[in-house]
C-alpha cells in the first residue's frame, strides 16, 4: 500500500473542498497519484467543490441545538461567503442539523464532526452537496459540545438571525423547574449581550489579571496619586473590570439591579459553564 504523507492529503483537500478521511482514502486508491484521487472524489460527487475550497468564508451561521431533556447541546459557526446564503432555510436547516449531529455524538472539532454519517452518507458529502447546491465555499469552523450532570440543565439562545449564538449549563436541585429554565434562558442572552469572559474571578487567566492590574497602578501613578492610596485604587479599579468580565459579577441584561450571581442564587442554581460564539471572531487559542 502507497504510503501517504500528510502534505498530499493537506493539497488534495485545498484542491477539492473533501474531508481529510476521504482524500487520505482515495490517495490510498490512486497510488498517491493526485490527479487520478481527484478523478475518484468527483466520480463519487465529492469533488464538486473544486475551485471554491479557497474562496473566503466571511459570512454564515451560529446555531445551537439542546436536547429534549436538556442535558447534552451543540454550538457550531458554518460560514459560508455570502448574507444572501446565509440567510436562506436551507443554509440554516443545514446549520441545525450539524449542530444536532455534534449534540447527540459529542465531538468537539470540524474534522470530527465532518466523518460522521448522515443521510445515508458522512456529513462531508452533505458540506459537499451543499456547496454544489449554493455555489458558494461553506466549512464547519467550530464546534462546542456540552453535557450536564444529573442535576444540570443546558440552556441556549441565538440572537440576530445567527450571528451570536450562547449555551449556559447551570445545576439546581430541580433542574426541570420553572425557575430554572427561565433562568437558563436569561443568562444565555445575557451572556450573547454581555460577553464574560469567564464564570468567575477564579477562572480568569491569572497572566492577564496581573496585566490587568500592571496598567491600572501605571495609571494611577500617572495620575500622582500618594503611594498610600494607590493600592486601594489599584483594588478599586480592579473590581470595576471583574464586574466587566466575569459572568457572576456582571449587572443582569435583563435586571441591572441585582447581578448575575443574586438571580442565579435566587433560582436555586449554579453556573458551572458557558460559552458564546460570536460569527466571524477571532477564537482563542
Amino acid at each position: 500500500m502507497a504510503q501517504i504523507s500528510a502534505g498530499q492529503v493537506k493539497e488534495l483537500r485545498e484542491k477539492t473542498g473533501a474531508g481529510m478521511m476521504d482524500c487520505k482514502k482515495v490517495l490510498v486508491e490512486a497510488a498517491g497519484d493526485l490527479e487520478r484521487a481527484v478523478d475518484l472524489l468527483r466520480e463519487r460527487g465529492m469533488g464538486k467543490a473544486r475551485g471554491k475550497a479557497g474562496r473566503a468564508t466571511s459570512e454564515g451561521r451560529i446555531a445551537a441545538s439542546v436536547s429534549a431533556n436538556g442535558r447534552k447541546a451543540a454550538l457550531v459557526e458554518v460560514n459560508c461567503e455570502t448574507d444572501f446564503v446565509a440567510r436562506t432555510d436551507d443554509f440554516g436547516a443545514l446549520c441545525d442539523q450539524l449542530a444536532a449531529l455534534a449534540r447527540d455524538s459529542g465531538v468537539s472539532d470540524a474534522e470530527g464532526l465532518l466523518q460522521l454519517g448522515v443521510d445515508g452518507g458522512t456529513v462531508n458529502e452533505r458540506v459537499v452537496g451543499a456547496i454544489a447546491k449554493f455555489g458558494e465555499n461553506i466549512q464547519i469552523r467550530r464546534v462546542w459540545p456540552s453535557e450536564a450532570r444529573d442535576k444540570g440543565m443546558i440552556g441556549s439562545y441565538v440572537h440576530a438571525g445567527g450571528k451570536i449564538g450562547a449555551l449556559v449549563v447551570l445545576e439546581a436541585e430541580s433542574p426541570q423547574s420553572e425557575d430554572v429554565a427561565l433562568l437558563a434562558h436569561n443568562l444565555c442572552m445575557h451572556v450573547a449581550a454581555a460577553a464574560p469572559s469567564s464564570v468567575s474571578r477564579d477562572d480568569l487567566d491569572s497572566a492577564e489579571v496581573e496585566k490587568e492590574r500592571a496598567v491600572l497602578r501605571a495609571q494611577a501613578e500617572a495620575e500622582g496619586k500618594p503611594e498610600k492610596v494607590l493600592e486601594k485604587m489599584v483594588e478599586g479599579r480592579l473590581n470595576k473590570y471583574f464586574k466587566e468580565v466575569v459572568l457572576l459579577e456582571q449587572p443582569l441584561v435583563m435586571d441591572p439591579d441585582q447581578s448575575v450571581a443574586k438571580a442565579v442564587a435566587a433560582a436555586g442554581g449554579t453556573v458551572i459553564a458557558f460559552r458564546r460564539f460570536q460569527l466571524g471572531e477571532e477564537i482563542p487559542a
